[in-house]
């Protein structure tokens, strides 16, 4: 990777969903070219070598500037070798002050204020690399999942709304209205005639067949068959018209959410050691093993930490962690003025990973545990107390992938076991 000193050449790339706009300047900050480029792969072939025709330079002594920090884009830049630099939009905004006062705003303008910006103030843009192949293809499983567990929600609400409307007893049986034996016993008892008629035997064979012990069959009529609604001619057949077409979507997200964690598991295998003693494992292989062994760091939590961190925990860069997982305050400070506010500025996705696995640490990691009952009495509220245990538990994770060294309950500081 070039050093800051020998980029010579910066450009600015305003992205398009068809046609892009592209600047050229130099150390100087004149502009030596600008051009419109095509989406599509001709266009920013042909674009790479203009870049290479125009500079007489290295690709790597080229940085270009770009808002968006992913897509086919900075893939294909990234794979030509130029030093391809994101910027945030709303930072972006803040340099365009300098170039006009009035708010003009143009294609052109944006391409130059980026490739300047970058000339001028490159600590303000963050440097990308290539990702592991096996870490996009885990990125991409670990929002599909994300999605579908959004869309699960959604479509068990639109049957808590039905059934609240004729047949508000089933909501009793269960909190999760998209579990498969739910679903499988309102396809047995739909309405409270059919729940009058139904047999115990067959609902404990349902009941069998998925697993369900906390509940027996005679409970589940017994509940079934308490008084019901008296609502209007027709209300029960189009509640259970509507709650039948969704629960054949439900099934479907079902299936597909249960496919995609097995991805997110085959996908976290690859990148993990098969065993903690093999020799010539990757570091990258023993920071999953790592990440693993934290309290309360499950499947779904560790896909997220490596899908949407994984530059960051590379560098075991505490401090970005903690600004982009939304644990680190914004402290505004004035005269004798000092407020600290919640970070909102973050990845969402991130934020609340932080968020249950500190959520989870704290019921199962005595240390996390004390820290959030401490900051609990101390007034804080059930959020700011789960932040500042994520924000622990960052630290924990950097540190102890600095040292190459898997998490240890019983650990104790040297200090503390020479004072005991």
């Amino acid at each position: 990777m070039p050093h800051e000193e020998e980029l010579d050449w910066y450009v600015g790339f305003d992205w398009a969903s068809e046609k892009h706009r592209v600047c050229l300047v130099d150390h100087t900050g004149r502009v030596v070219g600008e051009r419109d480029v095509g989406h599509d792969g001709a266009g920013l072939t042909e674009l790479c070598e203009w870049l290479i025709d125009k500079t007489r330079a290295e690709p790597g002594r080229i940085a270009i500037a770009i808002e968006m920090p992913h897509g086919p884009v900075v893939e294909m830049l990234l794979e030509r070798g130029f030093a391809v630099h994101a910027i945030n939009p709303k930072q972006l905004d803040r340099f365009r002050d300098r170039f006009t006062v009035a708010g003009a705003k143009d294609d052109s303008r944006d391409a130059r204020v980026l490739g300047d910006s970058l000339r001028t103030d490159r600590r303000a843009f963050r440097r990308l690399a290539i990702d592991d192949p096996v870490v996009i293809e885990l990125r991409e499983w670990s929002r599909m999942a994300d999605d579908l567990q959004q869309e699960r929600n959604r479509l068990a609400n639109r049957v808590r709304g039905q059934l609240w409307r004729y047949y508000p007893q089933m909501l009793q049986l269960s909190e999760d209205l998209a579990a498969g034996w739910f679903l499988a016993l309102w396809d047995y008892a739909p309405t409270p005639a059919k729940a009058a008629k139904a047999r115990q035997a067959s609902v404990a064979r349902i009941l069998k067949a998925h697993r369900i012990r906390r509940l027996d069959a005679a409970e589940a009529l017994r509940i079934l068959r308490q008084k019901p609604l008296t609502v209007a001619a027709g209300a029960t057949e189009a509640a259970t018209a509507h709650i039948r077409a969704v629960a054949a979507r439900i099934r479907l997200v079902n299936q597909q959410l249960k496919t995609a964690h097995r991805k997110l598991d085959e996908l976290c295998a690859k990148l993990e050691p098969p065993t903690e003693s093999e020799p010539g494992q990757t570091s990258e292989q023993r920071d999953v093993a790592i990440l693993r062994s934290l309290p309360g760091v499950g499947r779904i939590n560790l896909a997220t930490l490596l899908a949407e961190a994984w530059q960051p925990l590379q560098r075991r860069d505490y401090s970005v962690l903690r600004a982009v997982s939304g644990v680190a305050p914004v402290t505004r400070r004035s005269g004798k003025a000092c407020i600290v506010l919640r970070r909102l500025a973050c990845n969402k996705r991130l934020e609340r990973a932080v968020y249950h696995w500190a959520r989870v640490a704290t019921q199962h990691d005595p240390v996390s545990r004390q820290r959030y009952a401490a900051l609990r009495q101390r007034g804080h509220s059930h959020g700011r107390a789960l932040r500042t245990v994520g924000d622990r538990l960052l630290f924990l994770a950097c540190t102890l992938l600095q040292r190459q060294v898997l998490f240890d309950p019983d650990y104790k500081h040297p200090d503390v076991a020479a004072a005991a």
